[in-house]
């Protein structure tokens, strides 16, 4: 189970942390990735991380901006998202492959069986 939180509205060039508390399976086993929705468009990639932390990757349009990191002892994986625009505004997903051990995080939502449910991230100009 995959849960999701930490959205929220903020003005454009300002700041969130989300994060994505994991239960059910050993944590530290998986990769984990998040993704994005916005109104209209298809859900896509935003950023992964390896079951170590040691591999990241990152979409182009969040590069440099946004940051990936997870901590196997609490169970949780964090998106820091920096210098927010207007078109970050969206629903983001974390979620979990159905493998363990990957060493090069997927970056599609084929890579990915376990869903959280979601939180809005509302980006005004």
């Amino acid at each position: 189970q995959l849960q999701a939180s930490g959205g929220g509205s903020v003005q454009a060039g300002g700041s969130l942390r989300l994060s994505c508390a994991a239960s059910g399976r050993t944590f530290s086993n998986y990769a984990m990735g998040w993704f994005r929705q916005a109104p209209g468009k298809e859900r896509e990639f935003v950023a992964a991380i390896s079951w170590s932390g040691g591999s990241t990757a990152y979409s182009d349009s969040v590069k440099g901006r946004f940051t990936i990191s997870r901590d196997n002892a609490k169970n949780t994986v964090y998106l820091q998202m920096s210098s927010l625009k207007p078109e970050d505004t969206a629903v983001y997903f974390c979620a979990a492959p159905l493998r363990a051990w990957t060493v090069v995080p997927g970056t599609s939502t084929r890579d990915y069986t376990y869903w959280g449910q979601g939180t809005l991230v509302t980006v005004s100009s």
